[in-house]
């Protein structure tokens, strides 16, 4: 049986928390959405930054491509738009923790924020690809996790609960994950120290509560569950399942953004072309 640092065991814990007098707090739907925006503006602006200065002819490298600039300066300048970003999205983190614990009368201290990706890590993700659209979306996941590492390690240091909340088109392993419901959160929530999943394109966030007399509007995890046991199979089987499930229902739309975005790429390559093009008539 889990032990809390108060020497409280999980199911202590538990009743002490449900016994204190704090009224039924619902996290309106409008209030989640402007905190869980706010990490993903984060994340994209990471993103942003880092496609403009590698493809932009006016930007830090002047549109040569991603396999012509030195891979130490690539690094580097990765490495600080992830730190940069990931500070502001454990700030914002730690300030809706900190918020939530004061509404629920948690006595509970100040929400820490986690540490951003180390250089390894964003070199790690700098190497994999000259693809720049791939390195940016890897630095913009980065940015997300260190927001959702935050919350996870502070609702561990506290014995809070967390559930895995979706929003938009959820992949079929985000909504495994919320099928989950509220847990205790725990270290099987960590992945190698960091929180467990974290996709491109995501707007899904952890959610916590320290009473169960907390709930987030919109969040019914009973629904996901259901949706996630009429699946046959294994784990792994029913995953699959349901993606093949999202595929069928949302193919159109997805066909169309990848389409949207090979025109785009070819787009980005003529202009690019142009400008050589240009430059040599001088």
């Amino acid at each position: 049986m889990r032990v809390f640092s108060n020497g409280m065991t999980e199911e202590e814990f538990h009743k002490f928390v449900d016994s204190l007098p704090t009224p039924a707090t619902t996290v309106k739907l409008d209030e989640w959405t402007k905190y869980r925006d706010i990490l993903r503006k984060l994340s994209d602006k990471a993103a942003d930054e880092f496609r403009d200065a590698v493809w932009n002819v006016n930007g830090k490298w002047q549109g040569v491509g991603l396999g012509k600039i030195p891979r130490d300066e690539v690094i580097d300048y990765a490495y600080a738009l992830v730190t940069k970003y990931s500070e502001g999205a454990s700030a914002a983190a730690c300030v809706y923790y900190d918020e939530l614990a004061a509404i629920s009368k948690a006595n509970v201290p100040p929400a820490v924020p986690a540490k951003s990706a180390d250089i390894k890590t964003v070199a790690k993700a700098v190497n994999f690809t000259d693809d720049t659209d791939q390195v940016a979306n890897a630095l913009g996941r980065l940015v997300k996790r260190a927001g959702q590492d935050t919350t996870l390690r502070n609702a561990i240091r506290d014995g809070a609960q967390v559930a895995w909340i979706p929003n938009g088109d959820t992949c079929a392993f985000c909504l495994a994950l919320a099928s989950r419901g509220w847990e205790y959160a725990g270290k099987v929530a960590l992945k190698k120290g960091h929180a467990e999943h974290i996709h491109s394109n995501c707007d899904c966030a952890y959610g916590v509560r320290f009473t169960e007399r907390t709930k987030y509007e919109g969040y019914e995890p009973k629904d996901y569950k259901r949706l996630y046991d009429s699946q046959p199979g294994t784990p792994e089987e029913k995953i699959n399942a349901m993606r093949r499930e999202a595929y069928q229902e949302n193919k159109e739309k997805i066909n169309a953004q990848k389409r949207s975005a090979y025109a785009k790429r070819k787009e980005r390559e003529s202009s690019k072309a142009e400008e050589i093009n240009v430059d040599n008539l001088d």
